[in-house]
Formats: C-alpha cells, sequence, structure tokens
C-alpha cells in the first residue's frame, strides 16, 4: 500500500505524523511525506522519503507581525466549539472568510497545484492529512483514493463545522441567499477544477484519526474517530550525560514552546519572573529555554539548569512535576509518564485541552490573565505536595496506554484503503 502523509509548513505539526508513519513503513507499506520546501530536512531527518510542493508559505510572517497577545484563545467562528451559545450564522461566516483568506488559501494554495500532480503520478492508495491542509483532501479527491486527518489536538474544526452546517440547516440558502458558506465554496472551487463533486469530506475528511485519551476528546456528530494512542517523536536528539542520573532533589521541567519563539519571537511570560519565584525552593530547575531568551536574563538561580534543548520523552520521566505553555505535544508527552503538570496556556485550543487535562485532576492550569511568578509558584508547590494530582496523573498515564497504538491502526488503515 502507498500512503502520503501531508501537511503545511509548520515543523510541530508534522512532527505528530512521524509515529504513525513509521507504523506503516514497518509494516511493509510505502509511505512519503509531501510538505513545503522548508520541511524537508525535518522530514528526511525522520528517515521518511521527502517530497517538496509548492513553495513556502507566508502565514508564520503574518503572524509574526501580530503582538502574541491578540492570539489568545480561540477566533471566529472556532470559539463556537468551546462555547456553542456564541453560535450565528453571521458572525461564523464572516469567521471563515477571515480565516480561509489568511490561513487556509495561505497554508495550502501554494501546495494545491503540485501536490495535485504528484498525486496523480504516484498514485497513493491512502492520503492522510493535517486538519487544516485541505490540499490533501483535494488532491486525494481529485485521484479518487481515501484520505482522513490525523488530529494533533482536539477537533475544533469538526466541532465548529458541525454548527455551522446546523445552522446552515436552520437556514438553507435558498431562504437567505446572502448566506455563504467561505470554505466549501473555496474548497468547491477545486473540486470544479479538478473534475470531482464538493462533499463534506474536503472539510473533515473520510475519517479522523484522534491522538487523544478518550476522556479528553472532542467529538464532532456525524464523524468517523479511529483512537490511537500519541507516541513522541521530537526530532533528532542526544540524551545528555546529566539527565542519566538521578535527580538529587525533585525535578520540575519547564518548557515554555519552541513554536513561540520561531512564530512570535518571545514567551508569552517572562522567564526571569519564573525563576525569581521557584529561586528559593529546594527542587532542580531544568529550562528548556530557546539561548537567545537565555541572553536576556539579569540572573539564573543556583537550583536552575537552562538549555536549548533536551528530548522531553527522556527529561519527563525524571520530574516530579512540569510547568508549561500548554502545548499538545509537550502536554502529552509528559502525560505518558504520569507527571503532574502545571499548564499556562494560551494559544488556540491550548486553554481547552488544559481545562479537560485539569478536569482529569492530573495537573492544575491558570488562565492567561491569572500567570504571574506568585501563581506558578503556589500551584507547584500544590502539585509537588499534594499526592492526589500524582494519582491522576497515573491514572490518565494508564489510560493513554490502553489505546490501539500507530501499529495496531495499521490494519485498520489498510481496510479502509481498499
Amino acid at each position: 500500500m502507498r500512503v502520503l502523509f501531508t501537511t503545511y509548513a509548520d515543523r510541530s505539526l508534522l512532527l505528530f505524523m512521524v509515529p504513525l508513519a513509521w507504523a506503516l513503513r514497518s509494516s511493509g507499506h510505502d509511505v512519503r511525506v509531501a510538505a513545503p520546501p522548508s520541511l524537508t530536512e525535518v522530514i528526511t531527518d525522520a528517515g521518511l522519503p521527502a517530497v517538496p510542493v509548492g513553495r513556502d508559505d507566508g502565514f508564520d510572517r503574518v503572524l509574526s507581525d501580530k503582538p502574541a497577545s491578540l492570539l489568545t484563545g480561540l477566533m471566529q467562528p472556532y470559539e463556537v466549539a468551546v462555547s456553542p451559545e456564541t453560535a450565528g450564522r453571521e458572525p461564523m461566516r464572516a469567521g471563515y472568510e477571515f480565516l480561509v483568506r489568511w490561513w487556509h488559501k495561505m497554508a495550502n494554495v501554494p501546495m494545491i497545484p503540485d501536490l495535485v500532480d504528484f498525486t496523480r503520478q504516484w498514485r497513493p492508495d491512502l492520503v492522510l492529512w493535517e486538519p487544516n491542509t485541505f490540499a490533501g483532501a483535494v488532491a486525494a479527491e481529485a485521484c479518487g483514493v481515501a484520505h482522513g486527518r490525523l488530529l494533533w489536538g482536539l477537533d475544533i474544526f469538526g466541532r465548529t463545522r458541525e454548527h455551522f452546517l446546523r445552522l446552515k440547516k436552520d437556514r438553507p440558502d435558498d431562504v437567505d441567499p446572502t448566506a455563504a458558506d467561505p470554505l466549501a465554496d473555496w474548497l468547491g472551487g477545486y473540486a470544479d477544477k479538478y473534475g470531482f463533486p464538493f462533499t463534506e469530506d474536503l472539510i473533515t475528511g473520510q475519517f479522523t484519526i484522534d491522538q487523544l485519551p478518550g476522556s479528553m476528546r472532542m467529538a464532532a456528530a456525524g464523524l468517523r474517530y479511529l483512537p490511537m494512542q500519541y507516541l513522541p517523536y521530537g526530532g533528532p536528539a542526544t540524551v545528555p550525560e546529566w539527565l542519566r542520573a538521578p535527580a538529587a532533589r525533585p525535578r520540575v521541567g519547564v518548557s515554555l514552546g519552541i513554536t513561540n519563539i520561531a512564530r512570535f519571537g518571545s514567551y508569552n511570560i517572562e522567564v526571569q519572573e519564573i525563576l525569581d519565584a521557584l529561586a528559593d525552593l529546594d527542587i532542580e530547575i531544568v529550562a528548556t529555554i530557546a539561548e537567545a531568551e537565555q541572553r536576556k536574563l539579569a540572573r539564573v538561580p543556583d537550583n536552575a539548569r537552562l538549555v536549548p534543548y533536551v528530548p522531553l520523552q527522556a527529561l519527563a520521566p525524571t520530574c516530579a512535576a512540569f510547568v508549561q505553555h500548554g502545548g499538545s505535544g509537550t502536554l502529552l508527552t509528559t502525560a505518558r509518564h504520569g507527571v503532574p503538570q502545571l499548564l499556562l496556556p494560551w494559544e488556540f485550543d491550548a486553554p481547552e485541552l488544559a481545562r479537560r487535562f485539569a478536569g482529569r485532576g492530573a495537573g492544575i492550569s491558570l488562565e492567561a490573565s491569572r500567570v504571574n511568578g506568585a501563581a506558578i509558584r503556589e500551584n507547584l508547590l500544590r502539585l509537588l505536595n499534594e499526592r492526589s494530582f500524582r494519582a491522576d496523573a497515573l491514572r490518565l498515564r494508564d489510560e493513554m496506554r490502553t489505546e490501539p497504538t500507530p501499529l495496531d491502526l495499521v490494519p485498520v488503515l489498510e481496510e479502509l484503503a481498499r
């Protein structure tokens, strides 16, 4: 079987695909990964064959021009996934119109012609696409092959679409001819161009692979979900010698996200404030902080070790607690080891994901407006001293490990492709 993975130019999203890609390769299938040229080295570093398509988009440049504070939480229309009471057809239409122009087109239009050409030439049996890489769905439908989404977080996109279609059914276009569907209209243009009928599969796939533990998932009515156990992959890495020995004191990991620096040039909280707040505690802090941010620090306490990068799957098992920005990769990697977490979420679905994680009792989530050094100190001490957090974190770990592995999912994908 030939399987094509595809994503737009975001390294962190690609990393979520690697374990399943390798499971398919290990089962004897031919796997390739199509993405913009900037991801070619990331793909080949993972030992996977890369297919560069299109050109690099300008999405990150658009984000870098905006203050991080303006990108807090979910934007319209996607906020209705967690706040359905805000659903209204006109606000959602306007939200889709904005995001089609400033996100989805920018990420996909440069890829689509090359991806369709390659798919028609290579003839895969299955296409798996990141949920905003609609180019993958277009290419699959243009070739008449099976395709599905591979989620990296909550299915904000499927749930939002569910609400929009409900409103559309309540007030169809023939009743309100001014009511448009920007996402369907845009993708429908490619359906016409490449000679296939538009269906909602172009937006939400024929099936959806979900890597979150069952108790934390967000599902949309009418969609088929395939659960898959999250396995971490963070790129090539070396485990440092200091990490091989047991920690002399309770170790606390701190990670504020690689993507924040790449997109916005800074973190959403001052590193100095965190270090100062924890400086007198009898703990060992291991903080993965970009070198440029390290150079901004006026002081580093004796109980802190600052490194630009350390493989999280090696660091997490050694930690008594973890402080992090709410990213799904960091959250799930750490959760696999039953480590209580203090989450400081702010971007896109991270606040809702953190709320669900905290609801399992495995950690604490702080709203962006409440994040400061004193709050981090107070709540970290709770994680270290209250046994219930560790017990619930272990229960969540056990739940995660009962989900089908990527290898378990291979026969299901084989059947779907047939």
